[in-house]
C-alpha cells in the first residue's frame, strides 16, 4: 500500500482551518496547502432544529454559489481517523453530508474532501467560533482579503464557555 493510500486529502473552511481545533479529534492531520473552492460560497448556520452545539452559534458551511469562492486549508489525514471526522461533522446523526470537490492549489487540482451541512438554516456565529475560524485562516496563510472578509463576520455576542476553552490558544 502506497503513502497516499493510507491518507485523504480534506479541505476545512470553517473551525478546522485551526490545526490545535483539528488535531482534537484528528491528531494525524498534517497542514498540506493552501485552496480555493470555486463556486462556493461560506455560511453560517445550523442543521435544521439542531441549535444545540458546543459553539453557541451558527457553525460554518459552504453552498454552492455560481461565481464566488471559499478559502481554506488542504489537509492530509490517515485514514484511521475518516470515522472520527465524520463523527465530529455529524454524519451518522444526518448534520452533514461529506462531498468530494476539487480545490484548486497552487500544484493544480487536488480531490478532497469536504462537508456541506444538510438542512441549513442561517444563524449569527459566536464570536469564539469567529475566533478560531480567524486563527486557522491565519495559521494557513489564506490571502489577506479573505482574511479581511472572515474578520467582518457578524456575531451573536454569546460570551459564555465553549469549546473554544479546550483548545490552546
Amino acid at each position: 500500500m502506497s503513502r497516499m493510500d493510507e491518507h485523504f486529502m480534506y479541505f476545512a473552511f470553517g473551525s478546522n482551518l485551526f490545526g490545535r481545533r483539528l488535531w482534537l479529534n484528528n491528531p494525524s492531520a498534517s497542514f498540506h496547502i493552501v485552496g480555493r473552492l470555486k463556486d462556493y460560497e461560506l455560511k453560517f448556520g445550523y442543521s435544521g432544529d439542531n441549535v444545540s452545539t458546543s459553539w453557541h452559534g451558527g457553525s460554518a458551511t459552504i453552498e454552492h454559489c455560481p461565481g464566488s469562492e471559499v478559502w481554506g486549508a488542504v489537509w492530509t489525514i490517515n485514514n484511521a481517523n475518516l470515522s472520527t471526522l465524520d463523527k465530529q461533522e455529524g454524519v451518522a446523526r444526518g448534520l452533514h453530508t461529506p462531498l468530494e470537490v476539487s480545490v484548486e492549489t497552487e500544484y493544480g487540482p487536488q480531490l478532497c474532501r469536504t462537508y456541506q451541512m444538510n438542512h441549513f438554516r442561517a444563524s449569527l456565529t459566536s464570536p469564539q467560533y469567529k475566533k478560531v475560524v480567524c486563527l486557522g485562516a491565519e495559521e494557513s496563510g489564506l490571502p489577506a482579503e479573505y482574511l479581511n472578509k472572515l474578520n467582518s463576520i457578524e456575531t451573536n455576542g454569546y460570551s459564555g464557555p465553549s469549546i473554544l476553552d479546550e483548545i490552546d490558544i
